[in-house]
């Protein structure tokens, strides 16, 4: 099995920029997930998110994941749990609009903290977006523009803990999955693993690495190249030791934007080989609310039968 896609960010300033980049488009083309160092964000700034979302998940979550696990008796469970995750969360919503000053139990220093972080993985999912037009030969800021919809796009924050669990082998951390949206980056725990990828049908584990931002691509951008990138299967694996801290931004498209295959990834095919629907982000999203944890290709099959709706948004000719 090669090894993860870990991508130094630096050597696209020099000459190694064609190998890096070339690196990049074999991570999205044969893994839907890579691993990024020397990302522009840093080590200071991620010591800190670290420090504040770990004492806070002490202060004010614990006790609650506590009460529901002793509520739900999960304690002792002796058959596979399928209907929920071993997991202790948060959201936190940037843009359209912040949600940020209305989520309880925060401190101020916590929430700007928060605040200065999302803005600065707000620029490297920008940053990475144009690298990967530039891999798909799409003009710059194509996928950024295909996101946009009519009011921007959708970024927010899963903040995540997975604490010590007796049956690890019974509950998953988090039910296997494909992301419904854009670009995903995560910082996660350097020292407690559990997250997985499904690769060749076997579950490969994403190494913990210290200040690395994990990147994994969703639904939408598999649509966008008409399945040349895909979005992967992943799951986290429950621990009996130690507590997994998660934090996960994804940049999405608006509610309102139209997603469809690039034009020009579909010159050199024939309409048959279409094989990706036209809709609305936000009625794609309703119907991923309902069916997360089942195969994508049910959902793309379910847009199919309502794309005859759809009108194309103003990246269509971009």
């Amino acid at each position: 099995m090669a090894n993860f896609p870990l991508i130094n960010m630096e050597n696209l300033n020099g000459g190694e920029r064609g190998a890096t980049m070339e690196l990049i488009k074999d991570a999205c083309e044969n893994w839907g997930f890579f691993e990024l160092v020397n990302h522009g964000i840093s080590h200071d700034l991620l010591d800190k998110v670290e420090k504040m979302t770990k004492e806070h998940y002490k202060k004010c979550m614990e006790q609650r994941f506590k009460e529901m696990v002793a509520a739900k008796a999960l304690e002792g469970v002796k058959a596979e749990v399928t209907d929920m995750d071993w997991e202790s969360t948060f959201f936190l919503r940037h843009l359209p609009t912040s949600n940020i000053s209305e989520v309880p139990d925060l401190e101020d220093e916590y929430r700007n903290l928060m605040k200065d972080f999302a803005r600065k993985l707000e620029k490297l999912a920008e940053e990475l977006l144009d690298l990967l037009c530039e891999n798909l030969g799409l003009e710059k800021a194509y996928l950024k523009k295909a996101f946009y919809g009519s009011k921007g796009p959708n970024f927010g924050t899963k903040v995540s803990n997975y604490p010590p669990c007796p049956t690890p082998d019974l509950i998953k951390g988090l039910r296997a999955h494909t992301d419904a949206g854009g670009i995903i980056l995560l910082f996660q725990d350097d020292k407690v693993s559990g997250l997985q990828l499904l690769k060749d049908d076997e579950w490969i584990d994403v190494p913990p690495m210290r200040h690395s931002i994990v990147i994994n691509l969703g639904d939408q951008i598999e649509v966008i190249t008409n399945g040349k990138y895909k979005s992967v299967m992943h799951r986290v694996i429950a621990q009996t030791d130690g507590t997994r801290m998660s934090i996960a931004s994804f940049y999405n498209p608006g509610n309102d934007a139209v997603i469809y295959p690039a034009p020009a990834l579909l010159k050199e095919t024939t309409e048959k080989e279409q094989s990706y629907p036209t809709f609305v982000f936000d009625d794609y999203m309703k119907l991923y609310a309902g069916l997360k944890f089942q195969a994508k290709e049910p959902r793309f099959e379910a847009m199919k039968a309502v794309e005859a709706n759809v009108s194309l948004g103003p990246a269509a000719t971009a």
